[in-house]
């Protein structure tokens, strides 16, 4: 019998949020926690334990989330659905993520299991593998950052994506500074959130203005529903503060970048409507904090973290992002 490891790390968003499915850009970091899929290969199904409750999930290889799943069998079973012709796995996982958190975990478990199950492609294809297994285990239309950002990671690197030619460019993360992670304790679950309404509502201004990553600021004023003009106008703004910001890392102008991660949490907050009250209170004590030069919330919004950069030193009690790199088979 063959054991193996697999492992895919998750990640945080530096800048570039609600960008991703409309063929905008993004610059996320591969984080140095992630989830293991570790396990013995063979049989006609997967099961396997968590670490995180002791649960157990035992699917058959035939298995689609149709059938009376719940929890996270739900994307067990999508990823064994959309591997194709997958071994069977008797093992376990363990994950260093927070779970609901906004770092990623479920396309980090979604990239682990594919590779465990035998996945073998590019890098592309695995994220799509994990893009289709997220849409059918919680029926939320994500895009595709998540899932690209854990197989593309590299160390000390962010990753500028253009999720409209799918490229992925490598951006040097100079000294100086460092990225920090800050849980204020709101979980939060996209399954329950009004994503679809947002990604429904960038779709709309699509059919009147053309697609979003190359609309400018008078075509988002010519939109005449206000909503639809608020949804617009951030992902016009934020694919130019990634741009922007990927430019400033390059130059190693820290606070340029903080500036720039502000004003991406208040276009989330005023235009996308996608904060909390904690999460908008988490990032003014922050950026009120010496030494910080910016904050905003981090992924999807409506809870999860918030993700700042700062001096060394100057957020002791945060968790320190590590850039790593991204998913894999271990020895």
């Amino acid at each position: 019998m063959t054991t193996l490891r697999a492992f895919a790390p998750g990640r945080v968003n530096l800048i570039g949020d609600h960008t991703d499915h409309t063929g905008g850009w993004c610059l996320p970091v591969a984080l140095h926690w992630g989830t293991t899929v570790e396990g013995t290969v063979g049989g006609d199904r997967v099961r396997l334990t968590s670490d995180l409750d002791g649960s157990t999930v035992d699917v058959p290889l035939d298995a689609t989330t149709r059938g009376p799943l719940q929890g996270w069998a739900r994307y067990v079973a999508a990823v064994v659905d959309a591997v194709g012709s997958p071994r069977g796995l008797v093992g376990r996982i363990t994950t260093s993520l927070p779970v609901g958190a906004g770092l990623s975990s479920s396309a980090a478990l979604e990239i682990a299991l594919a590779l465990a199950l035998g996945f073998d492609g590019p890098p592309l294809a695995l994220a799509r593998v994990g893009q289709k297994a997220e849409h059918a285990a919680v029926g939320v239309p994500c895009g595709i950052m998540d899932q690209l950002a854990s197989v593309s990671g590299i160390p000390g690197h962010a990753l500028l994506i253009d999720c409209g030619r799918l490229e992925v460019t490598p951006v040097a993360i100079p000294d100086g500074a460092e990225l920090c992670i800050v849980d204020p304790g709101q979980p939060r679950s996209l399954a329950g959130s009004a994503y679809a309404d947002r990604r429904a509502a960038c779709a709309a201004a699509e059919q009147q203005i053309g697609p979003l990553r190359e609309a400018g600021p008078e075509a988002v004023a010519a939109l005449e529903d206000p909503l639809l003009r608020r949804r617009a106008r951030h992902v016009v703004t934020e694919n130019r503060r990634v741009l922007a910001t990927a430019e400033a890392l390059g130059r190693g102008d820290w606070a340029a970048v903080g500036d720039a991660m502000v004003a991406s949490h208040e276009s989330l907050r005023d235009d996308f409507e996608v904060s909390t009250p904690l999460l908008d209170a988490t990032v003014r004590q922050l950026c009120a904090t010496p030494g910080v030069y910016g904050a905003r919330l981090t992924g999807a919004g409506f809870g999860g973290c918030v993700v700042a950069v700062c001096e060394p030193g100057a957020l002791p009690s945060a968790g320190t992002v590590v850039p790593s790199q991204g998913a894999r088979l271990l020895p």
